[in-house]
């Protein structure tokens, strides 16, 4: 069966709760893994079948710890995982554009193929309290989550990626 590994980053439980959600509606499809930034690693990459990423956007970039992921995994992964599948969803507090370009380039690099376009929920959280604020994500936003994680889920139980 085909595995489908979702990589997230929250610090203010956005992103993880699209990750759960993704992987709530994939794992209907085939086996998931979901897996916090700091605790993957290049093993659970090269396992992996196809891809979620799911990070918030700090100060226009993704977060630090998402972006450590990408770092250390990138030798031990380079020219084992070409032509894979992947998505991004993207937890911003305003735009998330930029974060999403990140994650774009970097899957580039690593020579994934993107099957479905990045998913940006906007929080619209803009003072200090609001940002440092622990989100709560309106469920018609989830199920945009969860339908990613469908898509992607069947996506490689058919063989189609």
């Amino acid at each position: 069966m085909a595995q489908l590994l979702i990589v997230y980053h929250s610090r203010t439980g956005g992103a993880r709760q699209m990750a759960e959600a993704a992987a709530e509606s994939a794992r209907a499809e085939t086996e998931v893994e979901i897996v916090p930034a700091d605790q993957a690693g290049p093993e659970d990459v090269l396992a992996a079948d196809g891809y979620i990423f799911c990070a918030p956007e700090n100060l226009a970039a993704i977060s630090g710890l998402m972006k450590e992921f990408f770092d250390r995994c990138y030798y031990p992964v380079l020219g084992q995982i070409e032509g894979r599948p992947y998505a991004q969803m993207i937890c911003a507090g305003s735009d998330g554009e930029n974060a999403a370009r990140q994650i774009a380039r970097i899957a580039t690099g690593w020579r994934l193929k993107e099957v479905l376009s990045p998913l940006i929920v906007c929080t619209h959280a803009q003072t200090p309290e609001a940002i440092l604020a622990r989100k709560t994500i309106p469920e018609d936003q989830l199920d945009r989550c969860r339908e990613i994680g469908a898509a992607l889920g069947a996506g490689l139980a058919m063989g189609i990626f």
